[in-house]
């Protein structure tokens, strides 16, 4: 397999919108599925056309709830990314989607991965997050997907909902290690409150940060002792079974995002595409261009973004450009010349990032395309 290389795919429809969620998705726009899955394989013929689009090393069809568009109609989409051999093809899927006719299609177009969208067990937990899927429904979608014969796949949980007790989390956890088998991948994100959203119009149910930072660590200890690695903060994997296109975000590696507000870097170009699905197909209609921006990337600035990513992962950085400091014992774990988060400094890992010790200003942005 060559240089790494992704493909991200975005599928802004939604059953049902989560009330923590701000991505562009849309729970209203289901009529456009058809006419936007064509303008999916316009822009992706487009690009291999000019030649673009290199041979794919990981491809992900993110949203939104990429399991809502009929499966044929996302095969459609993958049959014309060209992916190199052993690629990862990742499809994100809301647990009641999940059948066993939708993952032999899958797996026949290609797909090596699926990633479900649990969040919490607890009914409680669930319907404090906008969530109406039930946890019988995801048990019953691993069994689906873990007998499909792919590569690997993940589960997602959120901890710190203000409904969640300390006894909810240690009961999800153990029903994730439950599963039979457990996914060989667990990401687990800290429920943040993003404006504009039904939940940030809550404080009553707003997180408590030191909460929070409680459910982090209890994570760690117990995926950590169930055999699993620390790939990125809020991901865990078994040997073999690290999330391929994410790891090329995370290292500020080259991708192209396809579908309306995807994000694409290459070669320290970044871009944007428009946000929402009309204007995106109306673009492709039209023959116009669907970027609604794009910046250059000074070599500074690049190599900030890259050190800020790295430090996330247990990469780390390298010791020189985290300068020692009193209130960072405890933090930062320095070793073989790097400087790595320790579990404590994983939960302060934003204030720790703007220390990173090189000639540009300012934090980070996140890399795009990026699940939750």
């Amino acid at each position: 397999m060559g240089q790494p290389f992704g493909v991200y795919v975005h599928v802004p429809f939604c059953r049902r919108r989560c009330d923590y969620c701000a991505f562009a998705t849309y729970v209203d726009r289901d009529h456009l599925m058809a006419s936007y899955v064509d303008a999916l394989r316009s822009d992706v013929r487009r690009a291999v056309d000019a030649g673009d689009l290199e041979s794919a090393t990981a491809v992900f069809f993110g949203g939104g709830t990429p399991s809502r568009l009929v499966p044929e109609e996302l095969c459609s989409v993958l049959d014309l990314v060209p992916v190199a051999p052993g690629a990862e093809v990742t499809v994100e899927c809301n647990p009641e989607d999940v059948t066993a006719e939708t993952m032999a299609a899958y797996r026949s177009a290609g797909v090596t991965r699926v990633s479900l969208g649990a969040q919490a067990k607890a009914d409680h937990v669930l319907a404090s997050l906008g969530r109406h899927h039930q946890w019988d429904e995801v048990t019953a979608a691993a069994r689906v997907v873990a007998s499909a014969g792919l590569a690997s796949w993940n589960l997602d949980l959120i901890f710190g909902a203000a409904a969640e007790r300390d006894s909810d989390w240690e009961d999800a956890l153990a029903g994730v290690l439950g599963l039979s088998p457990p996914p060989p991948h667990v990401s687990a994100y800290a429920l943040t409150v993003e404006p504009g959203t039904p939940l940030a119009a809550d404080p009553a149910r707003h997180p408590d940060d030191d909460v929070s930072a409680g459910r982090y660590r209890r994570a760690d200890e117990v995926l950590t002792a169930a055999g699993y690695d620390w790939e990125e903060i809020s991901n865990w994997a078994l040997p073999g079974h690290r999330c391929a296109y994410n790891n090329i975000a995370w290292s500020g590696g080259d991708y192209l995002g396809f579908g309306s507000a995807a994000h694409s870097h290459l070669d320290g170009r970044r871009w944007w595409n428009v946000r929402t699905p009309e204007r995106y197909v109306a673009a492709i209609v039209s023959g116009g261009s669907v970027v609604a921006g794009t910046e250059t990337l000074g070599e500074d600035q690049r190599s900030f973004e890259r050190l800020a990513l790295a430090l996330r992962t247990p990469s780390g950085v390298p010791a020189s450009a985290l300068a020692e400091a009193p209130e960072l014992e405890g933090l930062v774990e320095r070793r073989d010349g790097r400087a790595v988060l320790t579990v404590a400094g994983r939960m302060l890992a934003n204030e720790i990032t703007v220390r990173l010790q090189t000639r540009v200003e300012g934090s980070p942005k996140p890399a795009g395309n990026l699940p939750r």
